[in-house]
Formats: C-alpha cells, structure tokens, sequence
C-alpha cells in the first residue's frame, strides 16, 4: 500500500465515466436536501476520484468520495461534473472513502463499520486498520466480533454512544436466553459498565433483540410497538422491588433462625428439659443446628 499520492488535479469530468467504489443507499429527505442545496448554490466541495482503465484501455474514474453529490448531479440531468483526481491504490481508495465518511460522521452507521469489516477481509490487520481509522485496537476487535455475529443492533447502540462496547460484548456471548442475558447485564452493572441511562438503553436495545432479530431489516414494517423508557423504568424498578422484597424475606428468616437458636440454647441450660428429651430418646440434634448454639447463634 503507497503511503504518498501523486499530485491531485481538479478535472471535469463526464459523469458516464465514473464508476463507484462502495455504493449506498441513503436517505430520500438528505438527498432531496443534497440536490436542493446544489440547485440552489451549486457544488460547493467537488467529488473525489482515481483513475482506472478498463479492460479495452480506456480511462475510467472510481468513486472515493461523494456519491451523494454524484447522483444529486444525475438527479438533476447534468452530464458532467467538477472532481478532484488523486492516483491511489484499490485499497488506499477504500481507505479515503472509510475515514472521510467516519470524519464526516454523516453516512449511516453500519455502512462505516462494514467498511471496517471489508479492511479486515482485505488483510488489514487490526492494528492497521486502527491507526488508518482513527479507531482504538480494541474497539476494532469488539466491532468486528458484532459483526461476525450480525449484531447489528448493539453495533448501533454502541456506536452512537448508548451502551458501552463491553456490556454489549457481553451481551452478544450470552446469546438469546433470557437467563443468560439477564447474568450479562448484572454482571456488566456489577462492573460498572452498565449505569443509569447506560441500563435503560441496554434493556431497550435487548427489547427490541428479541422482538425484531439482531439485524435491522432496511425497508420492513415494524408492527412490534417500540419500548418506551417508561417501561423500561417501570421493569427495572419492578425488578428492584422484587430483589428488596427477597432480601426482607431473607432477614426475617434469618431472624426466625436466631430466634430459635437462642431459645434453644437457653433451653437446652435447663436440666430437667434435658432429661426429658433423653427421655424421649431427642437427645441429640442436627450438627448445624448444633454449632449455632454452641457458638451463641453464629456458625463457625
């Protein structure tokens, strides 16, 4: 891979000429907004592209950046366009189009983070691919397991800032269970990965894990009703109540156990009510009931 480029040129360029690298699809409002803009004031960044010679030798363009621009100029029947021409590799073109649009922060989530995921099946390592991004190492190891796994919807969540990549690693290993997912959540709370609204945007996203799947489906009606953070609050506080009401059960038998070893043990000071149960044939106890009151209600 070149770590330099040639010169860049500023070229019109016929639009027929100019094939994309990494196509899209996008939102019909921003685009409408995209064409409106250049109608209005004109182009005000030109597109960004390399060169490439076809199979019969004649010079075509690859798209790096600005598809939007590019079909906002087909949208509105231009034929060519103004485009910054830099001479790069295949792979440092990917590049280009990766960092400007996470720079940008304006394409949608999970085309940046396939753009990762298309570096690390072009060889990149890593490490690589974190110092050309930007990205932290081990944030690129925790996005590319989601995505093995096609969890979008954590990918999302964490990209945007809702949930830690941690918690959501932990919720992706406990797999669909209930059960599981519940122990990958106290355990990331445990840990402080997992606090206030951090919680309530887990459970949220957890929600609608299991109602719609762990991908976004692009285009699907969604007749699930969404989770609101009203219910969300109401099932954590529910599920609060329920842990305070077995901790109060669990003090009142506690109570009830000391109780009973206590009057046991004044019981068992009296001799005639020793002799009785020797009488009885109860002289002897269970070991752990005997420890206690041996030890004055505490086992040892």
């Amino acid at each position: 891979m070149s770590k330099e480029h040639r010169s860049n040129e500023l070229r019109i360029i016929p639009l027929e000429l100019i094939d994309v690298l990494n196509p899209r699809e996008r939102n019909t409002r921003i685009f409408e907004d995209i064409v409106g803009n250049i109608k209005n004031i004109g182009l005000k960044k030109p597109i960004t592209v390399t060169p490439r010679r076809n199979s019969e030798g004649v010079e075509r363009y690859l798209l790096i950046c600005g598809e939007g621009r590019l079909k906002a100029y087909k949208a509105l029947s231009e034929r060519t366009i103004p485009a910054i021409v830099v001479h790069v590799s295949d792979e440092d073109a990917l590049i280009m189009s990766l960092a400007e649009n996470i720079a940008r922060r304006q394409a949608r989530t999970l085309e940046l983070l396939s753009g990762i995921e298309k570096l690390h099946e072009q060889g990149y390592d890593k490490k690589d691919i974190a110092k050309k991004t930007g990205l932290g190492v081990d944030y690129i190891h925790g996005i590319l397991h989601l995505l093995k796994n096609g969890e979008e919807r954590l990918l999302v969540a964490v990209s945007g800032g809702r949930i830690p990549l941690g918690a959501a690693l932990k919720i992706a290993g406990a797999g669909s269970a209930d059960k599981d997912i519940q122990a990958a959540l106290q355990d990331a709370y445990e840990s402080g990965q997992l606090r206030g609204n951090h919680l309530l945007n887990a459970r949220k996203v957890i929600e609608k894990r299991r109602t719609l799947g762990r991908t976004i489906a692009r285009g699907a009606s969604r007749k699930v009703s969404e989770v609101t953070s009203s219910s969300l609050i109401r099932t954590y506080q529910n599920e609060v109540s329920r842990q305070k009401m077995m901790v109060k059960k669990a003090e009142f038998a506690q109570q009830c156990l000391l109780f009973t070893v206590e009057a046991m043990r004044q019981l068992l000071a009296n001799e005639n009510f020793v002799n009785l149960l020797r009488a009885e044939g109860l002289e002897s106890m269970p070991k752990y009931v005997a420890d206690r009151i041996e030890h004055g209600g505490h086992a040892a």
